[in-house]
């Protein structure tokens, strides 16, 4: 590392992988990643309110994170994204706590995105295919399917593998579009089926309100995800900062018109986390006369969702990728085949990581309790890193910026704002989401599994650095990590 001052060097790509992601590649896989209409349908089960909370979300999680990730990103391009900036922060064991947490985060979340494809897949097929709802064998199969699906092109290369985020990001956008049409209509003809008064607008500060709060700061995550990727961006420095500002505003404008939407086509009272979207247009379409829109929405929303689970499966990766090349993980996850040129063993260790959690969410409890615990870890073991991003933001204002780097608007007093801001809504969202869903029977059952699972998931980062650390110990002088070239 460079000592505090100096201008930050030239990224050099590490060693195989290719330069393939060009600004339109980062914008789509922008609105793949921030953007997912599971939140959408969680948000609209909540109520009126949940346009509100949006629009708050996005000033005190949306900004606070876009500014951060500017920053860094153009400080710091190299990939690994988080796990770099914690790294020059605040030293080893930080950066390692990063990139374990987050990588960590998203074996629920895979679980729950598959989850929430399923269930919408059954509305292709119409109610013979819907009977299937309640069966967490189908759920478990396709969920699988799914996985596979999302594996293998970004395994032979992210120059197949970033085509499927691009489609599921064509599709996302589709498929919000045929929303809001089937909404407007709905409302015009039919007349909204919630009432929108100033009463209903405000959101509320009990506790399931609270607890829907943090689910919708996690969702305006997911702008840090491209930076993993820093070495197989086109000009990172530059690509990641602009594709942030486009993507941002179409972002939050995708969820709170998305919410709106869906309540003017059924009340919030009738509508699930799980398959809240799709009802909401099958019940437009009903109203409306034309019952054909529901199998080819239905077929969207899918292909946005596993656009989702490719796009993610490309960032994460990344995270056990860097994390061998420095050694505190074995050597083979930092390994590149030779034919691909992907970091094919950190992919596969993911794969396999995933379907062992998609065992175990369903375990002891029903589909829709299961998708309510795999949202639970989601948003609280995604959000931890959090903690180190702002904070590293924070930190690392001592550091001079070279003249390429695009600073926060208002520089550093800004950036301090942006962090406080951001540490403070993250720890927030974080208590918030042990509390477990209303509707959840095993009150007991699903905080047990949140708080073993979150336990078991720092923890385990504490012993893989300490054994990581052993092993370093006791090579030979020469070969002493960190040795990538993040180090």
């Amino acid at each position: 590392m460079q000592p505090s001052g100096e201008t930050p060097a030239k990224s050099v790509p590490a060693p195989g992988l290719r330069r393939v992601m060009g600004f339109p590649d980062v914008v789509l896989f922008f609105i793949t990643a921030g953007v997912n209409l599971q939140w959408v349908a969680t948000a609209s089960a909540a109520g009126p309110s949940a346009i509100s909370v949006w629009f708050i979300a996005f000033a005190t999680m949306a900004i606070p994170l876009a500014f951060a990730i500017v920053e860094m990103s153009s400080r710091y391009p190299q990939e690994g994204g988080m796990y770099v900036w914690s790294k020059r922060a605040f030293g080893d064991f930080a950066a390692f706590m990063t990139g374990w947490t987050y990588w960590m985060s998203n074996l629920p979340y895979f679980p729950g995105v598959l989850y929430f494809a399923a269930g919408n897949a059954l509305y292709i097929g119409g109610d013979s295919w819907r009977r299937l709802s309640a069966s967490p064998s189908y759920f478990i199969l396709a969920a699988l399917l799914g996985l596979l699906l999302g594996t293998v092109p970004n395994l032979v290369g992210l120059q197949f593998g970033k085509w499927l985020s691009n489609i599921g990001a064509f599709a996302r956008w589709a498929a919000t579009l045929g929303l809001l049409i089937l909404g407007a209509a709905a409302w015009v003809r039919l007349g909204p089926a919630t009432e929108f008064t100033p009463a209903s607008l405000t959101p509320g500060l009990d506790v399931k309100n609270l607890i829907f709060w943090s689910s919708i700061a996690f969702a305006l995550t997911g702008l840090e995800a491209a930076s993993f990727m820093g070495e197989e961006i086109r000009d990172a420095r530059r690509t990641i900062p602009r594709a942030i500002f486009t993507a941002v505003p179409l972002i939050t404008l995708i969820y709170a018109l998305g919410t709106l939407c869906v309540l003017v086509a059924l009340p919030a009272g009738r509508l699930s986390g799980l398959e809240g979207v799709i009802d909401a247009i099958d019940a437009a379409a009903g109203r409306l006369g034309l019952p054909a829109v529901t199998p080819v929405a239905a077929f969207l929303i899918t292909l946005s969702a596993l656009g989702s689970v490719g796009a993610w499966l490309a960032s994460v990766a990344r995270l056990p990728f860097v994390a061998g090349l420095d050694h505190f993980l074995p050597e083979s996850f930092g390994r590149i085949h030779p034919k691909w040129r992907t970091p094919h063993v950190a992919l596969l260790s993911l794969a396999v990581t995933i379907v062992v959690c998609i065992f175990l969410g369903q375990a002891g409890t029903t589909v829709r309790g299961a998708y309510d615990v795999l949202v639970s870890m989601t948003v609280i073991c995604t959000l931890i890193p959090f903690l180190f991003l702002f904070a590293s933001l924070i930190r690392l204002q001592r550091e001079v910026a070279g003249p390429d780097v695009i600073r926060v608007p208002g520089g550093r007093p800004v950036a301090i704002l942006a962090g406080v801001v951001g540490f403070t809504t993250t720890a927030l969202s974080i208590v918030l989401a042990f509390f477990p869903a209303a509707a959840e029977p095993h009150k007991a059952l699903a905080v047990a599994k949140i708080v073993g699972l979150t336990v078991l998931s720092t923890g385990s980062g504490v012993v893989v650095y300490a054994a990581g650390r052993w092993r370093q110990r006791r090579a030979p002088r020469g070969q002493r990590g960190p040795a990538g070239p993040f180090g």
